[in-house]
C-alpha cells in the first residue's frame, strides 16, 4: 500500500553516484517494459499469494514479489498516522478530560485517510537499520469539540486562528527484520504532545481476502501530553481486510472492536466496526461509546457491557465519510438530529503532503535514498532492471544477517533503544533525540551510521 501524495509517488532527484548496485543509476539503456494493469497485477498477486493459504503469518514470511506489483515508495515513508496532522496537535487543547478523548478520537479517524482516499497498493518492504524522517507545518486552526451539554460550562481552550504554523517531527525505523517491526516517534513540543509505538503487522490469506491484525509487538499507538501533566491514551489497532482480490479491485474494509483509554482521567472508547449489514450490504458503519472506567478493572471489551450510568457520549457514523457523536448516555438513535455533534467530515479531506529532508542530504540507509535506483526503474518501466535490483537488496541483507550469526553479534538500532522494547513504547537514543531536534530547525545533516545492516 502507498501514500498517494506526489511526495510518496515520485524521486525527489536523480539517483546518487554508489558502488552500491542498489543505489546506483538507472542504467539509460534498460529496456522499458509495458506498464501492467490493475487486473493483470492483481492476477500475478493472487497467483503468490496462493501459495501462502493457511500460512499463520504471511507479514513473516516475507516473500518477494516482482517490482511490477510495487508502488514505487518506501514502507516507511508510507507508513505513519499523520494523514491529517492538524488533528494530532489539537488532542490536548480542551480544558476537559472528555473534550481531549473527543479530540483523540477526531484524529483516530484521521489517520489513516489513504485508505479512504487511494487504492490499496504495495510499497517496498522495509529493511533492517532502514529509517525514514520528515515534518509537517500546519495551520493550528482545528475548531473546538463541543463536551458539554450546557455550552456555557464548557471550558474548552480553542486552538489558535490564523495564519500560526506548528511543526511536527517524525521519525521511524526498522528495529527488527526476523519479525519485521519498526519503532516510530511523533515530535511537537510547540503543542505539548508526542506521540510512539512499534509497527507489526501479522496477516493471514484466507483464499479469498487478507485479515491483517496487529502483530505480537504491536500494542497501538501511544500518545503523550506533556501540557497535561503526561496524559497518556493508548489507541489499539483493530482487525483489518484487504478483499476485492478475486474480483479485480482491492478495497479495505473493518470488522473489529479497538480501545481508547486513559488511565489519568479513567475515561475509555470502545470502538465496534460494523463492516456488512441488511442482506450482506457493505456499509463501513462505526458505533462507539465513551464511558468512565476502573484502570485497576479494565475488564469492558463490549458496548453492551458498558452500565448506563458510565457513559459520557456516544459515537456513531461512517468511518469512511462522517462520524458523530452524542453528550449524555441516551442511545443514540434516540437522540434528535439536532443534538447530535459533527466530531469529523471526512468528505472534503485528502492526505497532507509531508516535508522530507533533500536526498543529497540524505544517508545511504535513509528510505528514499537507499530505494532509489528501484524507484527510478519502476517509475521509468524498467521493470525487470527494478527486480534485479531489489532482489541485490534482499540478498545482501541476508548475507549481512548470516555474518552476524556466525559472530554472534545482535544488531542494534540507531535511533531507539532497542528492537522491541521498552514494551509498546519505544524509546529513543541520544542520536534518535538529536534528530528530531535537527529536524525542528531545518537541519538534516547526521553523522553517517557506523554500521548498516543491508548492505
Amino acid at each position: 500500500m502507498a501514500e498517494s501524495s506526489a511526495n510518496s509517488l515520485a524521486p525527489t532527484s536523480a539517483a546518487a553516484t554508489s558502488n552500491e548496485p542498489s543505489r546506483a543509476p538507472t542504467p539509460v539503456n534498460a529496456p522499458v517494459e509495458k506498464a501492467p494493469d490493475d487486473g493483470s497485477k492483481l492476477k500475478t498477486f493472487l497467483g503468490v499469494l496462493r501459495r501462502f493459504i493457511g500460512v499463520s503469518d504471511l507479514a513473516a514470511v516475507r516473500f518477494s514479489l516482482p517490482a511490477q506489483l510495487l508502488e514505487p515508495t518506501p514502507n516507511l515513508e508510507y507508513w505513519n498516522y499523520l494523514d491529517r496532522p492538524e488533528t494530532f496537535i489539537s488532542i490536548g487543547d480542551s480544558d476537559e478530560p472528555l473534550g481531549r478523548m473527543l479530540g483523540t478520537l477526531r484524529f483516530w479517524f484521521t489517520k489513516d485517510l489513504k485508505y479512504v482516499k487511494g487504492k490499496p497498493c504495495k510499497p517496498y518492504n522495509s529493511t533492517l537499520g532502514e529509517f525514514f524522517r520528515c515534518t509537517w507545518d500546519v495551520e493550528d486552526t482545528q475548531p473546538q469539540l463541543k463536551h458539554s451539554p450546557n455550552p456555557t460550562n464548557s471550558s474548552s481552550a480553542s486552538s489558535v486562528a490564523g495564519d500560526k504554523r506548528v511543526r511536527l517531527s517524525y521519525l521511524t525505523e526498522q528495529t527488527s527484520h526476523h519479525p519485521p517491526v519498526s519503532a516510530f516517534y511523533i515530535d511537537c513540543p510547540e503543542k505539548g504532545i508526542s506521540a510512539r509505538g512499534f509497527d507489526q503487522l501479522s496477516a493471514k490469506f484466507t483464499g479469498t481476502n487478507i485479515r491483517v491484525v496487529a502483530g505480537a509487538h504491536n500494542l497501538g499507538i501511544f500518545i503523550t501530553l506533556a501540557s497535561r501533566d503526561n496524559e497518556e491514551y493508548q489507541l489499539t489497532h483493530p482487525a483489518a481486510y484487504l478483499g476485492g482480490l478475486l474480483r479485480g479491485s482491492l478495497s479495505v474494509s473493518v470488522a473489529d472492536s479497538c480501545f481508547v483509554t486513559c488511565a489519568k482521567s479513567k475515561i475509555k472508547v470502545i470502538l465496534e466496526y460494523l463492516e456488512e449489514g441488511w442482506l450482506g450490504r457493505t456499509q463501513n458503519k462505526v458505533v462507539g461509546v465513551i464511558f468512565k472506567y476502573d484502570p485497576n478493572n479494565d475488564n469492558k471489551t463490549k458496548i453492551k457491557d458498558v452500565s448506563d450510568k458510565d457513559v459520557l457520549a456516544r459515537i456513531e457514523g461512517c468511518w469512511q465519510q462522517k462520524v458523530y457523536y452524542t453528550l449524555g448516555n441516551q442511545p443514540f438513535a434516540k437522540t434528535p438530529e439536532k443534538d447530535r455533534n459533527l466530531l469529523i467530515d471526512l468528505d472534503p479531506l485528502s492526505v497532507v503532503p509531508k516535508n522530507i529532508p533533500p536526498i543529497e542530504e540524505q544517508l545511504p540507509n535513509e528510505s528514499q535514498k537507499f530505494w532509489e535506483g528501484v524507484t527510478n526503474a519502476i517509475v521509468n518501466k524498467q521493470y525487470s532492471l527494478a527486480t534485479t535490483l531489489k532482489q541485490e537488496i534482499e540478498d545482501k541483507q541476508r548475507k549481512k544477517a548470516a555474518e552476524r550469526k556466525e559472530t554472534g553479534k545482535e544488531w542494534q538500532p540507531r535511533f531507539f533503544t532497542g528492537s522491541v522494547t521498552p514494551i509498546g513504547r519505544p524509546d529513543l537514543t541520544p542520536d534518535g533525540e538529536e534528530a528530531l531536534k535537527r529536524l525542528r530547525e531545518d537541519k538534516y545533516a547526521l553523522e553517517p551510521n557506523k554500521e548498516y545492516a543491508a548492505f
